[in-house]
């Protein structure tokens, strides 16, 4: 099943991530670069980067400028996760580029890679949420706050590791098609945004 290996290499790419903890830390994938294991690590690594970014830019005592120099490197790191999920997609359509769709098959509301995409948030969140649990200074009040979250986010794990192996059986067995928008993402395009174009 594509989630138990998708939830395993999530788990990897944090795990070793966090031995360095250092956002410009470069990537060293340990998987075939032509395999969806190689495509996974890749994606989570970039989001365990950009969740560590979204907590520098929050300190409310950052310099204004180096607030926005933050900024900007997320939006540019946004952009590199949305590409890469579409990549992702791009693998998917390849592989079942032979099925053919029954004729009652549906389209599903979001493609394969962007809902693995919440399963690679989901293992940021948990992994996180963990830490809080078992954080020592945290008071017991804290810590079962944080437990009674962590449960939440283990069942969403589970429930949306489910669906996700679900949709790709629908797919194969032709009952659902992949049908891929791209994200076309308008605010970093110098010719679609009107403050952009209009200072050119």
């Amino acid at each position: 099943m594509i989630s138990e290996l998708a939830n395993q290499v999530f788990n990897q790419a944090i795990v070793d991530y966090h031995q360095f903890d250092e956002i410009d830390h470069p990537i060293a994938n340990p998987y075939e670069s032509n395999s969806i294991a190689h495509l996974l690590y890749q994606k989570n690594w970039i989001d365990t980067a950009q969740w560590h970014m979204e907590d520098v830019v929050r300190n409310p005592q950052i310099d204004p400028v180096e607030g926005l120099q933050w900024k900007r490197r997320i939006d540019a790191q946004n952009q590199i996760r949305t590409d890469m999920v579409e990549y992702i997609d791009s693998y998917f359509l390849e592989k079942f580029k032979t099925v053919s769709p029954k004729t009652d098959a549906k389209v599903n509301t979001e493609s394969p890679a962007w809902a693995i995409d919440r399963l690679s948030i989901l293992a940021l969140k948990i992994f996180h949420m963990q830490e809080e649990v078992n954080r020592p200074t945290a008071t017991a009040e804290h810590k079962a706050t944080c437990q009674g979250k962590l449960d939440v986010l283990l069942t969403q794990r589970n429930d949306l590791s489910q669906s996700i192996d679900e949709l790709l059986q629908d797919i194969e067995a032709g009952h659902k098609y992949m049908k891929v928008y791209k994200q076309m993402k308008m605010y970093n395009d110098p010719n679609l945004n009107p403050v952009l174009y209009n200072k050119a």
